[in-house]
């Protein structure tokens, strides 16, 4: 698991954590529906607890965007060490970059405006990608390992590659599942390296 605690600041009292937990989750299903601009009293209604308890836990529109941007890091990092104890190494690899390309393309709103408030160089973003590199790195290495990638590959430019096809506005999941198939394809090792691993 990651070195790098993931910047959250979810609370520790029982009661807290749950009120927290809902409010995520209503702001997370609300983006998702409606935009970053869906209004907060809007989410606390969703989440069954009062304006007043929203603002206490989130000062900010940005504080709320934060919070559900972590838990979407964090179940990425998740679905890594999951795929990575349930299936072989290149499977595990191309499972996770599906679900990265799932995640992007529904995410793109909400990780812009938090660069617009935030900015892209902020720690908050360096601790969510240290944590994001840190998983796929795994998963990268054991492909290696097993010899079911190619030996050059760097995560960044694989991240790279899976960026460049969620950048597109009118990218339909079905297109962007296409654009997938070539870029596993494309890692898979030469003729010439499986000859010289021989």
């Amino acid at each position: 698991m990651s070195t790098q605690p993931l910047p959250c600041t979810r609370p520790s009292r029982a009661d807290a954590a749950r009120n927290y937990d809902r409010l995520v989750a209503a702001a997370r299903e609300a983006f998702a529906e409606h935009g970053t601009d869906t209004s907060l009293e809007e989410i606390a209604k969703r989440a069954g607890v009062g304006i007043g308890t929203l603002y206490r836990r989130f000062p900010s529109r940005t504080a709320l965007l934060e919070a559900v941007y972590v838990d979407e890091i964090q179940s990425v990092c998740d679905r890594a060490y999951g795929f990575a104890d349930k299936l072989g190494p290149f499977d595990a690899l191309e499972a996770w970059l599906r679900s990265f390309v799932g995640y992007s393309i529904s995410k793109k709103s909400l990780a812009g405006e938090l660069t617009l408030a935030l900015g892209k160089d902020s720690e908050f973003f360096t601790a969510c990608k240290v944590n994001v590199n840190e998983a796929g790195s795994l998963l990268l290495n054991r492909a290696k390992a097993a010899g079911t990638v190619r030996p050059e590959l760097e995560l960044m430019d694989i991240l790279r590659l899976v960026g460049g096809i969620t950048m597109g506005r009118e990218m339909s999941a079905e297109q962007a599942n296409r654009l997938l198939d070539i870029v596993m394809a494309g890692l898979k090792p030469s003729t010439a390296d499986r000859a010289a691993s021989l």
